[in-house]
């Protein structure tokens, strides 16, 4: 889409936020994993601009630090005096002859497609302002129209019964051509119920010079809904959950109740991927053809192959797994997991930063820390790498089609050699060779005599 002006885009992002009721900034409590203002952020970047500046204020440099990696020009607004005078803060630096986007920090589920819709309408000689249909407009700024175009925008404490009356109402979210824009701010006052200097105000202003004001309608009210507390927060989470359940549904994803599931990052869906209820993926997560979750599953930072199947209450965190693999129920990965295709891992085991090759299997109650494990490898149940001797960590090998034995220690560093067999029970030391049964065990003494402890009486 060809744009007529470079973009910079202003968010405001200085409120305090009293109503969260939170010692956290309004703009850094958290929808769906990341803060609101992130959320903003990024939207923003999808818009490709020459530049993205945020005004702060309340919470200062807990605001800068929660966002220090993103690209972006800070500018403090030290005393808050409405929306004109933030944006008076930024003024200094946006260029005549770019287009400006008015963002808030608050407002985190603005849509692109929408924005460049916004952005399109404006120009060197147009202000593109969004509005929204309200059936309830308590509260909101009205936006008045004389046969049918933009006049001004009443703010409801200085609307009188008539204006009160219109439905049509601002959300803030504006295109203004930058030139006009600095020249408007120098003519903004005071004069009001808040004694503040209302960005709304340039709208009138524009008219005046004759200079278009175009509005587009947002096609729904949840993208230009603000946060203001804690109650619109979950609201606000509810409406995120069911946008990015939509959207994976329509990608072919069967979700079993979008209202039981959480998207907090980047998903990307197969064919007839299988959602089951109670189900967060967090992060970059990608999901093969046919895969298979089953209820109150984490999943983080994971890609997981075609046709696996992740039964109940699994916890998988920063792993790569391959595809038709069976993993769980009770189930957990810590990051640096890679399992190969069709390998098994079962209820209440864990591995951590291990190499499980093909067709391998530990359905057990079992956990493999700091380990490589071959092809067609067994590990019985109660089986444990040794990994940690109090200060550093050490790699546990086994190699293809051994079969460890149920209840085994192996302690670290150690090579369990390729088809060898270690006996249950044991605790292996040294290197087990290839194709041997290896054996560990203390000899076995019964103790004539011996009595259990037994209670004292209570006195």
């Amino acid at each position: 889409m060809a744009r007529k002006l470079p973009i910079s885009v202003v968010i405001l992002a200085a409120g305090q936020g009293k109503r969260m009721k939170s010692a956290l900034p309004k703009v850094l409590q958290p929808l769906a994993g990341r803060p609101l203002l992130k959320h903003v952020v990024d939207t923003a970047r999808a818009l490709e601009p020459a530049a993205v500046h945020v005004v702060y204020g309340h919470g200062g440099e807990q605001v800068r630090a929660a966002l220090a990696g993103e690209a972006v020009t800070w500018t403090l607004q030290a005393e808050q005096h409405g929306t004109g005078h933030a944006v008076m803060q930024a003024a200094p630096q946006l260029p005549d002859d770019h287009l400006v986007l008015i963002l808030y920090g608050d407002v985190p589920l603005n849509q692109r497609a929408t924005l460049e819709q916004l952005v399109a309408l404006a120009g060197p000689k147009a202000v593109g302002l969004l509005t929204v249909l309200l059936d309830d407009p308590s509260g909101y700024g009205r936006v008045v129209r004389s046969r049918g175009k933009v006049t001004r925008i009443v703010e409801q404490n200085d609307a009188g019964r008539k204006e009160l009356a219109i439905r049509e109402c601002n959300t803030g979210v504006m295109a203004v051509p930058g030139r006009h824009l600095k020249k408007w701010l120098t003519r903004l006052r005071n004069h009001n119920a808040q004694g503040e200097y209302y960005l709304t105000d340039i709208i009138a202003l524009a008219v005046k010079e004759g200079i278009e004001v175009v509005p587009l309608i947002a096609p729904t009210v949840v993208e230009v809904l603000g946060v203001n507390d804690k109650v619109q927060l979950a609201e606000l989470e509810a409406a995120h959950r069911q946008l990015r359940a939509r959207e994976l549904m329509l990608e072919g994803a069967t979700i079993v109740d979008p209202a039981r599931f959480d998207v907090r990052g980047t998903v990307t869906v197969g064919r007839d991927v299988f959602i089951d209820v109670n189900v967060v993926l967090e992060g970059r997560v990608t999901l093969g053809e046919g895969v298979r979750i089953g209820p109150n599953c984490l999943v983080r930072d994971t890609s997981i192959g075609a046709g696996t199947q992740l039964f109940a209450n699994c916890v998988i965190d920063h792993a790569e797994i391959g595809p038709d693999c069976r993993i769980g129920p009770f189930a957990r990965t810590r990051p640096g997991v890679v399992m190969e295709r069709e390998v098994h891992i079962g209820n209440f085991v864990e591995v951590k930063n291990s190499r499980i090759g093909e067709g391998s299997k530990s359905n057990h109650l079992t956990y493999l820390g700091d380990a490589v494990v071959g092809k067609r490898v067994n590990v019985g149940a109660g089986t444990v790498t040794c990994n940690y001797d109090g200060a550093n960590k050490w790699q546990t090998h086994i190699g293809d089609g051994a079969f460890i034995g149920s209840g085994t220690m192996l302690v670290a560093p150690v090579r369990v050699g390729a088809g060898a067999t270690i006996g249950a029970g044991s605790t292996i030391t040294k290197d087990a060779p290839d194709g041997e049964l290896t054996l560990a065990r203390a000899r076995q003494v019964s103790i004539p005599g011996w009595k259990r402890p037994v209670k004292r009486p209570k006195t």
